[in-house]
C-alpha cells in the first residue's frame, strides 16, 4: 500500500484524530504512542517527531477536539434565526442524547485533568467558552423580548451542569436513565430557565434547521 505524502499540518491532524480514537477506546492512562502509530501504520518515531511525548500528544488531541466542538457550536449559534431556536438547537446538540462530541472522550479528559495541569487547562477553557457562548445568546433573546432570564451566566452554568451530569449517567451506566427521559429533563430545564412553557420549545422543530455536519467524534 502506497501512503499519500501529507503536509505537516495534515499529518498532525491525522495523528490527532487517531489519538482521539485511541483515547476513547483505551483511556488516557492506557493509551500509548505505539497504539496511535499502529492505528495509522506509521512508526513511533513519526509520532514523537510531531509531539515529542505522550503527554503533549494527549493534550494536543483534547485541544483539537475542543476547538472542533466549539467551531460547530459557533455555527449553530450564528444562524439567522431567533435566539430561542439557536439556543434550543445548541443545547440539544450538546446534550448526551444529541450529536455532539464523544462523551466518553470528555469523561476521560475530566478524570485525567485531575492529575494533568495541561488537560485541566484544556477542559476548563472549553467549559468557559461554551458557557460564555450560551450566556451571550440568552442575553440576545432577553434583549429581543423572546423570553425572560435575569441571570444568563447562571443559567448557562446550570444547564451545563445538568448536561454534563446526564452525560456521565448515560455513558457510564447503561440503562440508568432512558434517553427519551433525559431529553425531557433537558427541555424542561431550558424552558424553566427562560420562563417559558415547554410547548414553546416545540414550535419550529430543531430538525428543520440545516444540519451542522457530522460530529467530530460520536458522543
Amino acid at each position: 500500500m502506497v501512503r499519500v505524502r501529507l503536509s505537516v499540518a495534515e499529518r498532525r491532524e491525522e495523528l490527532l484524530r487517531a489519538a482521539i480514537e485511541q483515547i476513547e477506546a483505551r483511556g488516557v492512562a492506557a493509551v500509548r504512542i505505539a497504539d496511535v502509530a499502529s492505528a495509522l501504520g506509521v512508526s513511533n518515531a513519526l509520532v514523537l517527531y510531531h509531539f515529542s511525548t505522550k503527554e503533549k500528544l494527549v493534550a494536543a488531541a483534547f485541544t483539537y477536539a475542543a476547538e472542533d466542538d466549539l467551531a460547530r457550536l459557533r455555527k449553530l449559534l450564528g444562524r439567522r434565526t431567533t435566539a430561542l431556536r439557536r439556543l434550543r438547537a445548541a443545547v440539544r446538540w450538546y446534550a448526551p442524547t444529541g450529536r455532539a462530541k464523544g462523551w466518553r472522550l470528555w469523561i476521560e479528559g475530566w478524570a485525567a485533568a485531575l492529575r494533568e495541569p495541561a488537560l485541566q487547562e484544556v477542559t476548563r477553557d472549553l467549559d468557559r467558552r461554551w458557557k460564555a457562548a450560551i450566556a451571550e445568546v440568552i442575553a440576545e433573546g432577553v434583549t429581543a423580548g423572546e423570553f425572560h432570564c435575569p441571570d444568563p451566566g447562571g443559567t448557562a452554568l446550570r444547564l451545563t451542569a445538568l448536561l454534563d451530569g446526564l452525560a456521565v449517567q448515560l455513558t457510564s451506566y447503561a440503562g440508568a436513565v432512558p434517553r427519551s427521559r433525559a431529553q425531557e429533563w433537558v427541555d424542561e430545564a431550558l424552558a424553566r430557565e427562560l420562563g417559558l412553557g415547554r410547548e414553546a420549545l416545540t414550535k419550529g422543530p430543531v430538525g428543520s434547521l440545516p444540519a451542522v455536519g457530522p460530529a467530530s467524534t460520536p458522543r
